[in-house]
């Protein structure tokens, strides 16, 4: 197999990592697809697709990752939410999963995190699996090959499935863990081929790292008008929210699907490619996306197709929900060439409300918008995480709780001051249910859905009549071309006006209760914004 350049001072082995078998360096994707069919990792689909099965799990194990309690970042960690693990504990973790790995064929990527060369992450990823390293490769963003002479990694990951964690020996919950150490410039990731946690992983050190800059770390999507690179808009949400779907809007070019940086420069991608959500993908609402799924060397993970003839069943969900594919951005034909761009003028929040309570989109007043982001409320979606088997109600913080590694105040606190200096205006969106709940009503139609985000980014939303929110106060549009007024109204698209009633002060409850713990943490005026 042909390797492209890498640095000869940088070796797996003058990084502590010695005894391993035959270690391939930056291959790229056709040697890669190459790999992982000859060691039998998937089948080669339509178009070259690589079609793999990431076995029994299917999605993130949240529950099982975990940061190493180290001096420096003892006080800075949100730990409540971040599982601590003893420095000792990670060390036998180490080295164990290196004596499992030697004499293993491994696959090495050296890839940046970040478009903003001047705030970018130099990763080193070592995978087990060859298609682990076409996917990372896809996610983030690929150096030059005359840079790779001199790359050297700020941080390493370690992505080996085949080993399995010893709770009782290494600190961890199950056999399955994924460990951050800070103070190693370390990842280790074991007992999953979930591809997912790779890129995961990346996101939540730069989610530590980037506010000591004053570089606001988002789980959004982006795109700017396609003449003016300083007409930003963010969407902001969860897995299943909507953010690949909407951003990749074709009247407009896409920055980036999933993870951003906002700092006084503007917006820039932390990524390289697009992890997108296939179930009921279509060709015609999502042709291009669609189109990914038979491009060469794109990853299509969990999906059923026929034996036979290879073709996708985007409709069979027996796997998982949680079907997704994975591919580098130039495949989007509106994408940005430099992942970066001015500051945002609208700031969209995105929430799949299993409640049916929400309308379809609102304004908020600044205060409104920190309650909200704070707030993070939306429903995960099935197959996003492990045992997520129906849309289940959460509130999670920042819309990213899995992956703050800081108290989410710090978050806040940066999005405010972002919000402030550029003026944008900010924007509730439910892509969730209407009509009822969740087995009752029907999700929201993306039809209306884009209606609505167009008017609400070419400006001509601001001049609309709105009337307050009985239920949040923020403001709603009472009439929007092309969508239906009674759309715009929940409580009208129930049978049961009072049963909507029941169900909207459940929610409020939820809110309510959830929001107690940031009451002394955040300024008056955004209590005030509580519902």
């Amino acid at each position: 197999m042909a390797e492209t350049r890498v640095n000869p001072d940088f070796r797996i082995e003058d990084q502590g990592l010695e005894g391993l078998g035959q270690v391939h360096y930056n291959l790229l994707e056709p040697a890669l697809v190459e790999a992982a069919i000859r060691r039998g990792e998937g089948t080669l689909g339509l178009g070259g697709a690589f079609l793999v099965s990431t076995g029994d799990k299917t999605g993130r194990s949240p529950k099982d990752k975990f940061v190493v309690s180290t001096p420096s970042v003892q006080d800075s960690i949100w730990w409540e939410n971040n599982p601590p693990m003893e420095p000792e504990a990670f060390d036998r973790l180490y080295d164990d999963m290196l004596a499992h790995m030697q004499g293993g064929e491994y696959f090495v990527q050296d890839l940046y995190g970040g478009a903003d060369p001047e705030q970018r992450l130099d990763v080193r990823v070592v995978s087990e699996l060859a298609w682990h390293s076409l996917f990372i490769r896809h996610l983030l963003r690929r150096p030059e090959p005359s840079e790779l002479a001199t790359f050297k990694a700020d941080w390493t990951i370690i992505n080996c499935p085949s080993f399995k964690a010893d709770p009782a020996r290494h600190g961890c919950r199950s056999e399955t863990v994924i460990a951050l150490n800070f103070k190693r410039k370390l990842i280790l990731i074991a007992n999953t081929e979930y591809a997912g946690e790779n890129k995961k992983g990346v996101f939540s050190l730069l989610n530590y790292l980037l506010p000591e800059r004053g570089v606001m770390p988002m789980h959004c999507s982006a795109n700017h008008a396609p003449d003016d690179p300083n007409d930003v808009a963010i969407f902001f949400g969860l897995s299943g929210t909507g953010k690949t779907t909407l951003s990749a809007d074709p009247s407009r070019t896409l920055i980036g699907d999933d993870e951003h940086g906002w700092s006084d420069k503007g917006v820039f991608n932390f990524e390289g490619g697009c992890y997108a959500k296939t179930i009921d993908l279509s060709p015609v609402a999502e042709p291009e996306i669609y189109a990914t799924t038979s491009r060469f060397a794109t990853v299509v993970e969990n999906m059923v197709f026929n034996p036979e003839t290879l073709e996708l069943d985007f409709a069979d969900s027996s796997i998982t929900e949680n079907m997704r594919c994975a591919y580098p951005l130039e495949a989007i034909s509106n994408a940005s060439e430099t992942g970066m761009a001015g500051q945002p003028k609208n700031v969209i929040m995105l929430t799949s409300d299993a409640f049916g309570v929400m309308p379809p989109i609102s304004r908020l007043t600044p205060q409104q918008a920190m309650y909200h982001f704070l707030s993070g409320f939306t429903s995960k979606t099935p197959g996003t995480e492990d045992g997520v088997t129906e849309p289940v109600p959460t509130f999670s913080t920042c819309f990213g709780a899995p992956f703050m590694p800081r108290r989410p105040e710090v978050y806040g606190r940066l999005l405010a001051e972002r919000i402030e200096k550029s003026g944008a205006t900010c924007w509730l969106v439910n892509t969730g249910w209407t009509g009822g709940p969740f087995g009752t009503g029907k999700r929201m139609p993306i039809k209306a859905t884009r209606a609505l985000l167009t008017a609400a980014l070419d400006g001509s939303l601001n001049n609309a009549e709105f009337r307050c929110d009985p239920n949040f106060g923020f403001e709603v549009p009472v009439s929007v071309p092309g969508v239906d007024d009674k759309l715009l109204d929940p409580r009208q698209t129930w049978a049961d006006g009072a049963a909507y009633d029941a169900q909207a002060e459940k929610l409020k409850g939820m809110f309510r209760e959830n929001f107690r713990k940031y009451e002394d943490k955040v300024t008056d005026d955004v209590c005030a914004a509580a519902v």
